[in-house]
């Protein structure tokens, strides 16, 4: 091979000629430097002290430090990112309510003066909060179009006064007849079974599936006006017993846990919109306290009545019940609705209509309308044990 037909096929690549050298000049070896944005997939070596890269195209290579980390971030950004984190903090708040839950239902059985305070008329103003933060979260449209959807209403109703009654019965006769309980603890089980759904439903369905909370929020509402006459029915029906219930009180009622505060909310998020998203990173923690102080009052009170035997056969009997709705109200709407794109939405929704009822009222009513005190603790324990079974499934739907 000639020197001619080298040089050709250098110049073919576009090669740099290498300058002369003398004898008693040795080349150096050759320097590698890691290039970031060589367009060629190849690793290309630069002979660096050959020849000199063109300064029409510059060349950002790699730095030959020991470290590749990069430079640290300057103050201003540092700040920043640590009130994001502050930000995602608050708003990541409800993935912690069950476990609040359960920290607030504990202190009431070691510790229940730390609960006590929490007597009866602050139910209405914490109850009246949560929908408050529904409806910061909402707009008008979303209860127009649930309106809307007559049949998921139905299902959802017949959940709450024909399903969850008939369960309720059932574990009454099991109490009674299986475990050889008195009447008055299968009475106080079918108490709960017979009043309406409770508003921590529609926290629980805003929680996991947020399109669906002005649905739950109907279901619920037109349970609890109908309860002044549904839920006397049933009492009478399944256990013979008659109770006056006090129909303005009941609407008074409705009016002042649901309506004000989702309104409020409502025109707050719609005339204030800037107002509303500041108060929305403050509502989760709130609303996580508030829906745990709920949970563990009421077994605050009656925590001495659940240590007994009697006490955890009632606890036994009211989680099978609970569980039992949560599972029937799930497969209700699955089966009704199995052809609709939203199925599992709905079916967490009816299942959390259910499964969550409101053991407060219930509560009220057995100190008000019985004479024997047992009555009572199946409501007592109700609501402690709804609220954490309901919050757990909103943590184990969420993470899926």
């Amino acid at each position: 091979m000639n020197n001619s037909m080298i040089s050709s096929g250098l110049n073919r690549f576009h090669c740099i000629r290498y300058p002369r050298l003398s004898l008693f000049q040795r080349p150096k070896p050759p320097i590698l430097l890691p290039c970031r944005n060589i367009s060629s997939p190849l690793s290309i070596p630069l002979y660096s002290h050959l020849f000199h890269p063109s300064p029409k195209i510059p060349l950002k290579c790699a730095s030959l430090h020991s470290s590749d980390s990069p430079p640290p971030d300057p103050p201003a950004t540092q700040m920043e990112r640590k009130s994001m984190s502050i930000l995602e903090i608050l708003k990541q708040s409800n993935s912690y309510l069950p476990h609040v839950l359960l920290a607030s239902i504990l202190l009431a059985i070691l510790y229940p003066p730390s609960l006590t305070w929490f007597t009866s008329r602050y139910y209405a103003p914490a109850l009246g909060f949560l929908m408050f933060a529904v409806g910061v979260n909402s707009n008008e449209n979303d209860f127009l179009e649930a309106f809307k959807r007559p049949a998921e209403i139905t299902t959802g109703y017949f959940g709450q006064f024909v399903v969850k009654p008939l369960l309720g019965y059932l574990f009454c006769m099991i109490a009674v007849t299986v475990l050889g309980l008195s009447t008055t603890v299968g009475a106080g089980i079918v108490l709960v079974a017979c009043v309406s759904g409770a508003q921590l439903s529609s926290y629980a369905t805003f929680l996991t599936d947020p399109q669906m909370a002005p649905l739950s929020i109907v279901m619920t509402s037109l349970s609890t006006a109908s309860a002044v006459f549904v839920t006397p029915l049933l009492l009478l029906l399944l256990i013979g017993k008659r109770l006056p219930i006090d129909v303005k009180g009941m609407v008074y009622s409705i009016t002042q846990i649901v309506v004000v505060p989702i309104a409020v909310g409502l025109l707050l998020n719609r005339f204030f919109p800037r107002i509303c998203n500041v108060i929305r990173l403050f509502l989760p923690p709130l609303s996580v306290l508030v829906a745990a102080i709920c949970a563990g009052a009421p077994l605050a009170l009656h925590v001495e009545t659940m240590k007994s035997p009697l006490g955890v056969a009632i606890l036994l009997l009211v989680v099978a019940f609970h569980l039992s709705s949560f599972i029937a109200g799930y497969i209700l709407s699955g089966f009704v609705f199995r052809d609709s794109l939203d199925v599992k939405a709905l079916q967490r929704t009816i299942s959390f209509e259910t499964g969550i009822q409101s053991s407060l009222f219930a509560l009220a009513l057995a100190n008000k309308f019985f004479e024997d005190p047992v009555v009572a603790i199946a409501p007592a324990i109700s609501t402690s044990i709804m609220s954490l079974m309901g919050f757990a499934l909103v943590l184990i739907w969420t993470r899926r």
